[in-house]
């Protein structure tokens, strides 16, 4: 099955000199039907300096309601080379093919397993590095910013 990456064009805010705040882009991924059925789905992905630890995946499923899941971008950034995860969302390689990575996801309601490129997904995560480097997500002043609100609210 082939997969591809389509950017959605849209304009995008400036933060810094001439560097955009935030990104959007579109993924292909296909997501396993069971008994050997799998359905293309286009899936927006979102990502904001603002919030530089998650990227919010939306999936756009025909005839309902858009669904949104906020992923760690570490995560997705772990589970191209090896298994990655705990808990609700697990990202590893495909067995079969090295060029796929495998998203699951379970909630209450179920359990989702999608499949996308990894260079698809690697070029998405690469744009989000150069908005904020990976590891560079919180200045010392940003952390006691974030504290010193988190203690004015109690």
């Amino acid at each position: 099955m082939r997969h591809q990456d389509m950017s959605d064009g849209r304009e995008l805010p400036e933060h810094g000199i001439g560097r955009p705040a935030a990104l959007a882009a579109r993924l292909a991924m296909e997501l396993d039907g069971g008994h050997g059925l799998a359905f293309h789905l286009p899936v927006d992905v979102a990502y904001t300096a603002a919030d530089p630890l998650v990227v919010e995946l939306t999936f756009l499923l025909p005839g309902d309601a858009p669904v949104r899941w906020t992923v760690s971008r570490e995560l997705l950034l772990d589970g191209i080379s090896a298994p990655a995860g705990e808990g609700d969302i697990h990202v590893c390689p495909d067995e079969q093919d090295p060029g796929l990575v495998r998203i699951l996801l379970r909630a209450p309601g179920g359990e989702a397993l999608l499949t996308t490129r990894v260079a698809a997904l690697h070029e998405v995560l690469l744009r989000t590095d150069l908005l904020v480097p990976f590891g560079a997500e919180w200045s010392e002043s940003d952390l006691d910013q974030e504290l010193a609100h988190m203690l004015a609210a109690n």
